[in-house]
């Protein structure tokens, strides 16, 4: 298999005949980051540009969005957990979300009124920490259940908040499966952030709340005074992170919306090979799915997602774990006058493709079919920051999976 493989999106909907994505535009990211914003924990997280890495690979703009810095938390996934328990917690008290702030949920009144309340979720690490930090900001409980061969760090990040967590011995999308069983025998709450026929209004409203960081993302890129982007990279799992954010673009720009491209690990390319077979429909990758990039684990796509990525992405590019690890390693030690970026094996899966499509002359083709050249704009989105603190020293100090096996 190549480093990095490219497959254009021959469904790709016609203009005006795209699925409808105002779901995801600035009036519900607006009303997102107000509740966001309720929390003391809350500042908008930095739009990094790297003027030099533009320079070194031949465009005219980069600009990373660092998520490390989200809530002290690490990661960008808060944002979706915490705004779909308060939406689902809304919707109990028979209040609009407008009115729904964190203070108003921790009033005893509030707690009085419902009671004790369990939320369950599966997780690769950083969607579950965020929902054990929302049920330790709201006092209530959280059951977390991993896939086999997560991190230990991250299963203790979670128990550090007070949640019960479990690392089972299934992939990803089996450990779903169990979360779900064990909220329907418990009767937790089933916070997910994927969706299937039956359960989409959770998953809907993690992506709603992942619009927050869309929102901010696009309000800062117009203060750097830079023309809009002309490209986003865009790193999937199930594809909620990655649907959100381009319904966000999509609905804010319209035909002038950025140039999206799906980036998923080799192992777990359930959006890639949906875009290869060409019918229309998603496809699963099986198996336990073994790369660096935990976060992008995921071998079913989002029945929420697929029609928006199906609808709109340009294609998506299947990229081995050294290309991931060589993003990381660039972003924390940059050119001369850039910023350095603390991003985690997924986090910066989109740079470390971005520069091995600009820099490797086998992909001319791809640079071409994308129209990434000097002229082009490319936000990006480190999703993490170093979750994984043992496996990022490895990679970033002592150059595990190495740039030789990347053939660049």
């Amino acid at each position: 298999m190549k480093t990095v493989s490219y497959c254009p999106n021959s469904r790709r909907a016609r203009a005006g005949q795209a699925v409808d994505v105002s779901l995801f535009g600035p009036e519900e990211a607006r009303v997102a980051r107000s509740f966001h914003q309720g929390f003391a924990q809350y500042a908008a997280t930095p739009l990094v540009r790297l003027k030099a890495l533009a320079d070194n690979l031949g465009v005219a703009e980069i600009q990373v969005k660092d998520e490390s810095w989200r809530f002290g938390l690490n990661a960008f996934k808060v944002l979706g957990g915490s705004y779909a328990v308060a939406r689902y917690l809304a919707q109990r008290l028979e209040l609009p979300m407008n009115e729904v702030t964190p203070d108003l949920l921790c009033s005893a009144g509030v707690r009085e009124k419902l009671g004790d309340v369990t939320l369950v979720t599966a997780t690769d690490g950083n969607h579950g920490r965020g929902v054990a930090w929302t049920a330790q900001q709201l006092h209530m409980k959280a059951a977390v259940f991993m896939p086999k061969g997560s991190a230990p760090i991250r299963a203790e990040n979670i128990r550090k908040t007070g949640a019960q967590c479990t690392i089972t011995e299934l992939n990803y999308d089996d450990t779903v499966r169990l979360a779900m069983q064990h909220a329907a025998t418990s009767g937790g709450v089933l916070i997910q952030d994927t969706a299937w026929d039956g359960y989409e209004e959770v998953p809907l409203w993690i992506m709603q709340g992942y619009t927050t960081l869309a929102l901010e993302a696009d309000e800062q890129w117009r203060s750097s005074g830079a023309k809009p982007p002309t490209h986003i990279l865009l790193q999937a799992g199930v594809g909620s992170f990655a649907a959100a954010v381009l319904g966000y673009f999509a609905s804010v720009l319209g035909d002038e919306a950025p140039e999206a491209v799906v980036v998923e690990p080799h192992a777990a390319d359930c959006f890639y090979r949906s875009f290869e077979a060409a019918d229309g429909h998603p496809h699963a990758v099986t198996g336990h799915m073994q790369t660096i990039m935990a976060g992008l684990a995921c071998g079913e796509p989002s029945s929420l997602c697929w029609p928006i990525l199906r609808d709109r992405a340009a294609g998506a590019l299947s990229c081995a774990d050294p290309v991931s690890a060589n993003g990381m390693r660039i972003l924390a030690a940059p050119l001369p006058g850039d910023t350095p970026v603390c991003s985690g094996e997924s986090g910066a899966a989109p740079l470390g493709a971005l520069e091995y499509v600009m820099k490797n002359p086998g992909m001319l083709e791809v640079r071409q079919a994308l129209g990434l050249n000097a002229s082009s704009r490319v936000l990006l989105f480190s999703t993490e920051g170093d979750t994984s603190p043992d496996l990022y020293r490895q990679i970033v100090w002592h150059g595990r999976y190495g740039s030789e096996a990347c053939g660049v």
